[in-house]
């Protein structure tokens, strides 16, 4: 007997392939089918070639249904194989030495020059959990200490705020840098007292010279007096902006000219530059080490967990808790995570926001959270995706697919499904035979969600129209079977295909067609195209905007109307959306497939 021909095979290879595609987003993979089938049929070793002919073919019609009918065969057919285990959650590693604190305690330390985005989220994420997974304290720490250059803006702190409420961070406590300079000052001062710092007046390009040289500047070596007159001239204003810079002391000869005698404080015109919070009240400002190392140790931190652009960071601030008598806290640095296509520059987005290239943070282009949120992407996906990659020290880079993956994993679960039909295209057909009454689950595993009911009749010519998409449209053929999903197959009669390519407006064209019959499984072995619909009289205007800020316009089906913003839902074959307004239309944001 041929292999096509053998029925208890193809059902053997049906069921696999249907398993396979709904454990892959819908797409089985006819490779993994081949020793699946052999492990039960060792007797087709010999005929591997004929067999992958049969495979690729019963996996070519698996891939044609969508992922909700591929799951209702298998519970209708597979019900056992559907019992559902819960994952093990995947766990961080355990915090170097954190049996020697009495408390963890980690931070986030963000500036308020622009919204959090997904470079931010490793951070967070990481120090969060770890201060939640040993009962310890998680701060925020806002770094506003450059009025100048990369200048906070006051929205920002709160948009933060908001960012990491979403994210499901818990804040135990906040700090502000701003309020702190008084802190500072007393720190720089100790240092000078105990010649581990020093105010120096050199121009900033006649330092670089002498410290590539690892020769110490001028003002390196000047009595603990004179050191503390400098200090107190700028405590006083005696000097301009550029004028004078406090720096640490290090071995001049450090292998990395970077750390040699770095700067930790220095002065700011605020007048010309006054900050958001704090105005034009100092002129002394510290630079990030000063402030984020004198911070990290006066408020408890035990662990840093930071990207390894860091590192040097470490260093430099070693030699001030050094002089301090400070112990440093446990640093974890990790590798540098990229996600490809991912627009996460921030001088980038606020140019883009100012010369109206973005319409706004949460711009669909951009990888904001506010952007991600406004799309329809959980907290929860991201959250799991930073676990998983966890605090490795190599680089690592992502797609949006990952992110994709992951979310999707969610929402697949928990997202209502309905029709949309983009660039609508009118279908009649012909010689209904009677009323047909089509229950369409609102989700193929939840029965408790309830559903969308349709009542199809026809009018005195025994016909109805409906609403079908241009995309499929463009697929049917006269003389061709095709199957309204959930609902009967017809057979197309009538189309001009050169008018629907030429038209402008879709809605002008009509396409013929006459029921063919009732059961799915009259056309599931010729594997006939599976389309979405909507009755005509029964649409609701609907615009998707697309991750490229792009929109598609067309009709979803009228229980939408019902949808509350903020649902995510799924068009079935277009992707998840996230529901922004329903008014006169319906407006919704694309997370992805």
């Amino acid at each position: 007997m041929a292999l096509e021909q053998d029925k208890n095979l193809r059902e053997l290879i049906h069921k696999a392939a249907l398993l396979n595609a709904i454990s892959h987003d819908g797409k089985a993979q006819a490779g993994a089918m081949i020793g699946k089938v052999l492990g039960e049929r060792q007797d087709l070793r010999s005929c591997v070639k004929e067999l992958s002919v049969v495979i690729n073919s019963i996996v070519d019609e698996i891939n044609g249904y969508s992922l909700a009918e591929q799951r209702t065969i298998v519970e209708q057919n597979w019900p056992e194989t559907q019992k559902k285990e819960k994952p093990e959650k995947k766990k961080l590693p355990a915090l170097p030495n954190a049996d020697k604190f009495g408390q963890i305690i980690t931070r986030f330390s963000p500036n308020p020059d622009c919204v959090l985005h997904l470079g931010s989220a490793r951070a967070i994420i990481l120090s969060h959990e770890y201060a939640r997974m040993y009962n310890g304290k998680f701060i925020l720490r806002f770094e506003d200490t450059d009025p100048k250059i990369k200048k906070p803006a006051l929205e920002f702190y709160d948009n933060i705020r908001q960012d990491l409420k979403w994210l499901g961070v818990q804040v135990d406590e906040e700090y502000i840098q701003s309020d702190r300079l008084p802190i500072y000052y007393e720190y720089v001062e100790k240092l000078i007292e105990v010649n581990a710092a020093y105010v120096c007046e050199c121009k900033q390009e006649v330092f670089y010279k002498i410290a590539l040289s690892s020769q110490a500047c001028p003002c390196r070596d000047l009595s603990s007096k004179e050191q503390l007159n400098r200090w107190r001239k700028m405590l006083n204003g005696g000097y301009k902006e550029g004028q004078a810079v406090v720096r640490v002391k290090t071995e001049l000869d450090h292998p990395n000219p970077a750390v040699r005698d770095w700067p930790a404080l220095r002065i700011v015109d605020t007048k010309k530059y006054p900050h958001p919070r704090v105005g034009d009240k100092y002129n002394l400002w510290p630079l990030y080490n000063l402030a984020a190392g004198i911070d990290d140790h006066l408020l408890g931190m035990t662990h840093i967990i930071r990207g390894k652009e860091h590192y040097t960071n470490m260093v430099r601030q070693k030699y001030m808790y050094k002089a301090l008598g400070w112990e440093y806290p446990e640093a974890i640095h990790y590798g540098r995570l990229k996600i490809t296509d991912a627009f996460l520059s921030k001088s980038k987005i606020m140019a883009g926001i100012k010369d109206g290239a973005y319409t706004g943070f949460d711009d669909p282009r951009l990888g904001t959270f506010a952007a991600l949120r406004k799309r329809g992407f959980t907290p929860e996906a991201i959250k799991k995706m930073i676990i998983d990659v966890g605090i490795k020290a190599n680089d690592v880079t992502l797609s949006w697919e990952t992110l994709y993956s992951y979310n999707r994993k969610i929402l697949d679960a928990t997202s209502n499904r309905y029709f949309f039909v983009s660039e609508p295209v009118e279908l009649k057909i012909n010689n209904i035979p009677k009323v047909f009454i089509s229950k369409l689950p609102l989700h193929p595993e939840k029965p408790e969600n309830g559903y969308r009911e349709y009542t199809i009749t026809s009018d005195k010519d025994n016909a109805a129209s409906f609403w079908v998409s241009k995309k499929d449209a463009m697929n049917m053929e006269q003389g061709k079977i095709v199957r309204l999903m959930e609902l009967f197959n017809i057979e197309i009669t009538k189309i001009d295909k050169q008018a629907t390519i030429d038209a402008i407006d879709t809605k002008l064209l009509t396409i013929e067609a006459k029921y063919s019959s009732e059961a799915y499984e009259d056309v599931r072995k010729i594997k006939a195209q599976l389309i979405h619909w909507i009755p005509k009289g029964t649409e609701f205007p609907c615009e998707i905007i697309l991750q490229t800020a792009q929109t598609v316009i067309g009709f979803a089906e009228n229980e939408s109307k019902k949808l509350k913003p903020d649902t995510i839902i799924q068009f079935e074959r277009f992707g998840f959306t996230r529901v922004d307004k329903v008014n006169q239309n319906l407006v919704t944001y694309y997370a992805h497939k």
